[in-house]
């Protein structure tokens, strides 16, 4: 339907159209519709014939927008064949922390259509529904802002709090009190409540957003990131002046506790979450209006929750999706709660926010065990929030199998909001003039007279530098070792490691032990109590137990677990340099691979001089009862069971579950695979969660169920 020549054309006028401008004349606007016209129309080509769109659904409602527009100025311009013809319509010590009337709890998460069925499945059965009943539901945004907690008692707003840990909360009544939309006083008393504890969030309109940004750089001030970041910052200012500057707003959404005027409970006084929602309403509280529905069965709340992924862009504030709820009270009574979220309730997560842009060109960084990474420099873009201007391409496979080129135009995602990712490149748009992206065969970062050419082991992806000359990997090691994953020093962040490599106090990670603290706290930037803290740190590490020490040395293929397996083996990290290759692989889950990365690194004699640098500096070397193997009964709770733990636990710290399920019997593993047999979920699980459900082998548990289990 369209050459190649018309679709780099129709590319490039979009991006030109997409610029923001005065509104056109009548004269001019009759042009600018018609190239609106025509770039829509191919752009619904690309999306609904092809399932291929070279433009992100934001860039296309930016420019469906713009139509729309000037349509409504000129209407008498409206064409038959416009495409609007068609379309229907944490906790700090800032503030004193305070226990919310009721817990705030976590939400479930769902990415699909198929989710949803499977949740109002869930609701049915908790209620004893009928299979073919069609369950009222309420659906509302899912705000992207800061959460809050309001209590007004006799009428009067008492207090307002943060989050915090979904008990207890930071109290913020100075600042909530700044905000118009939160009413100091409401008459609650009428409906014959005397104190009641509401759940909103606060938000900052996104042109307002806008705004405040382009007065912060005008004023030489360092930009917020995101509305997000504002509006919570906003809460925690300890000036309530300065709070009321935000721009801050408040949405109401759930009364989570009632007490009547007789000392009752009050929430069943109103039989469904909607009916409460309009009692706000007409309290004079900010609530979701159009964008909340009351949706009669599954269908309804399926086309609902797309309707408005659809139109995320319109929609004044920031939000990343749908909340979902069962409307009738009672039935939320039958379906009760998890330790971490309600089972009458789930969010609907929309889908990934993507744009395209340029890739202009690609650096080549190294790392602790000389990997060289590929990293695309773009041509800055915002994506879901924040600008994005560089993206790990990975290895050489990733690049050849994308067919990346640079000066390619290129399709990026922030996955889950989190993680920047190039989806593809728009071949279709090249002009002839992009270049093939040369993967270096020799070390990209060396600046020596001594050229290192890059190895690719069998099986593996990475080219590797396998003789650092440079001391590249040096540093890299060092920043590794002080890492929270490995030494854990806290004051030793990465600047800070390359400005001390720099000044030539640290070649190797024994150096850290010998830092010439007096001479630091000459230093810029450092006083006496950062250089205490800074020591004391140091001091800590010495004591680590070996599995930390063993992972902190960046030898390659040596994880963590296995780190773990091995210091329960020995009882002094230098009996691993008299080890063979048997000795390794007689340990369940060590392998040929690991044995010999093991191997080669206790071979160095410069690595057996660096362990004895840090023993006699006070390092400890030592197998620590923490490393000692536990066994577990073969009666056991969890015996002879793989688990795994995904989403984020209410009760238990991650490290802590695992290692009760150790105790229980059971092996830690970090991937969902057949082999698995038990899927541990908290809130905000994702993919582990949904690949879990697609074997139908593996059993999936609650936090809760998990702390019944292992006691």
């Amino acid at each position: 339907m369209y050459t190649a020549e018309q679709q780099r054309a129709f590319y490039e006028l979009s991006k030109e159209l997409l610029k923001e401008g005065p509104l056109p004349s009548r004269e001019a606007s009759e042009a600018v519709m018609r190239d609106l016209r025509d770039a829509i129309l191919y752009h619904e080509w690309r999306y609904y014939v092809l399932n291929d769109p070279v433009v992100s659904d934001f860039e296309y409602d930016g420019l469906f927008k713009q139509l729309q527009n000037l349509e409504a100025h000129y209407p008498e311009l409206i064409s038959p064949d416009s495409p609007t013809q068609r379309v229907s319509a944490d906790l700090t010590e800032e503030f004193p922390s305070v226990e919310h009337l009721s817990p705030m709890l976590s939400l479930a998460n769902s990415y699909d259509a198929d989710d949803l069925v499977e949740f109002d499945e869930q609701v049915k059965k908790l209620t004893m529904s009928p299979v073919d009943a069609e369950v009222e539901y309420v659906v509302e945004p899912k705000y992207d802002g800061g959460t809050i907690a309001l209590v007004y008692e006799n009428d009067l707003l008492a207090r307002a709090s943060t989050r915090g840990n979904g008990v207890m909360g930071e109290e913020i009544t100075a600042n909530a009190r700044v905000i118009r939309s939160i009413p100091l006083k409401a008459a609650f008393s009428q409906s014959g409540f005397k104190k009641v504890e509401l759940r909103g969030e606060v938000l900052i309109r996104k042109d307002i957003f806008n705004q405040m940004n382009r007065k912060r750089e005008a004023e030489g001030l360092a930009l917020f990131a995101n509305p997000r970041n504002a509006a919570t910052g906003g809460l925690r200012i300890k000036d309530p002046k300065e709070a009321a500057q935000r721009g801050l707003e408040a949405f109401v959404y759930q009364m989570a506790f009632a007490e009547t005027t007789d000392g009752k409970d009050g929430l069943g006084t109103l039989s469904t979450h909607d009916q409460s929602i309009e009692l706000l309403g007409r309290l004079g509280f900010k609530i979701p209006d159009e964008e909340r529905k009351v949706c009669r069965g599954i269908k309804e709340v399926i086309d609902f929750c797309m309707h408005w992924q659809a139109r995320r862009e319109d929609f004044p504030y920031e939000i990343d999706g749908m909340v979902v709820k069962v409307n009738r009270r009672d039935l939320q009574e039958r379906c009760g709660f998890t330790s971490h979220h309600p089972r009458w309730a789930i969010a609907f997560k929309f889908q990934a926010k993507q744009a395209t842009t340029k890739l202009l060109n690609v650096e080549f960084q190294v790392g602790k065990v000389g990997s060289i990474t590929p990293v695309a420099k773009l041509e800055p873009v915002p994506l879901a929030g924040v600008t994005i201007s560089s993206v790990s391409l990975h290895n050489e496979d990733f690049i050849r199998t994308k067919d990346l080129r640079i000066g390619d135009t290129v399709l990026v995602e922030r996955a889950g909001d989190v993680i920047p990712y190039i989806v593809k490149s728009m071949a279709e748009l090249r002009t002839g003039s992009e270049k093939p992206i040369e993967f270096p065969r020799y070390c990209p970062i060396n600046d020596t007279s001594e050229p290192v050419e890059l190895v690719r082991e069998e099986g593996e992806a990475a080219w590797r530098c396998p003789s650092c000359v440079c001391g590249a990997q040096d540093l890299q090691r060092i920043i590794w070792h002080v890492s929270k994953d490995a030494m854990d020093i806290e004051g030793l962040g990465k600047s800070i490691v390359e400005r001390f490599f720099e000044m030539g106090w640290l070649r190797n990670p024994a150096d850290i032990y010998r830092l010439p603290y007096e001479q630091i706290a000459d230093m810029e930037g450092f006083g006496a109590k950062s250089v205490a803290n800074l020591r004391a740190s140091v001091e800590k590490a010495k004591r680590n137990p070996m599995h930390r020490l063993l992972h902190s040395l960046s030898i390659h293929h040596l994880g963590q677990k296995a780190s773990k397996l091995l210091a329960a083996g020995v009882s002094h990290v230098l009996d691993l340099k008299d080890w063979t290759e048997e000795d390794f692989t007689h340990i369940k889950d060590i392998g040929p691979v690991v044995a010999e990365s093991v191997m080669a690194f206790f071979r160095q004699p410069s690595n057996i001089s660096m362990l004895r640098d840090m023993e006699e500096l006070g390092v400890n070397l030592r197998q620590t009862e923490e490393d000692q193997p536990k066994t577990a009964s073969a009666d056991a709770p969890l015996a002879g069971k793989s688990i795994l733990f995904t989403g984020t636990l209410q009760t238990l710290g991650r490290k802590e579950a695992q290692e009760k399920a150790e105790a229980a019997g059971a092996r830690n593993v970090s991937a969902v695979s057949a082999k698995l047999d038990i899927l541990v979920v908290g809130a905000e699980a994702g993919s582990k969660l949904k690949k879990a459900r697609e074997l139908g082998t593996v059993q999936i548990l609650t936090e809760e169920e998990f702390i019944q289990i292992v006691g």
